[in-house]
This record gives C-alpha cells, structure tokens and sequence, in this order.
C-alpha cells in the first residue's frame, strides 16, 4: 500500500497567497511548485534570504541548525527553504508574489 502523505496547508501574507504542501516538501519547494515567488538563494538554511515570520503554525527543519539564532526562532523567525510544515502555517513574507 502506497505511503499516505499529509497535505498543509501555506497562506503567505500580505500577498494573501496560498499553497498547498505535500508529502517532505519544503515550504519554498512548495510555494514554487504553487507558482508563489518566495526570496530564495542558497536553499540550505544558511544564507538567509527567504527568512520569514510564522504567524501561525508549526514546521520542523531538514537539517540540524539552520541559520537562525534561538532567539529568531523564539520570536517566530523560519526558513521556508528548509521548513516543512506540521500543520497549516501562515507566513509573512513583504517580497513574496504570484509567477
């Protein structure tokens, strides 16, 4: 029987956009697949480009430490680039568009 994966999902603000995410993807690998235009460059947590605040909702990461201090994260600072959704989110995201 073929694995069963989880659809979230992501509404981005103040676009006022959303995507749906599915199965292990990233929320930026998403938003793309979405045709929703999320800052991007390095795409593995370290540059900092697509960093966003999570208004609402949980992720967890691909890797171990992404570039973000624990003081970012406590105040809700994500990485779409390495983020996977637990649940639905809202993120925001003043650079973010529709392709």
């Amino acid at each position: 029987m073929p694995e069963q994966f989880q659809i979230f999902t992501a509404r981005v603000l103040p676009a006022d956009v959303q995507f749906d995410v599915e199965g292990d993807l990233t929320l930026l690998e998403a938003a793309e697949m979405g045709r929703v235009q999320l800052p991007s460059s390095c795409r593995n947590g370290t540059c900092r480009t697509c960093l966003c605040r999570l208004v609402r909702g949980e992720v967890t990461y691909t890797v171990e430490w992404p570039g973000l201090s624990a003081e970012e994260k406590a105040e809700g600072l994500v990485l779409p680039c390495v983020a996977r959704p637990l649940t639905d989110v809202v993120i925001e995201q003043e650079a973010a568009s529709v392709a």
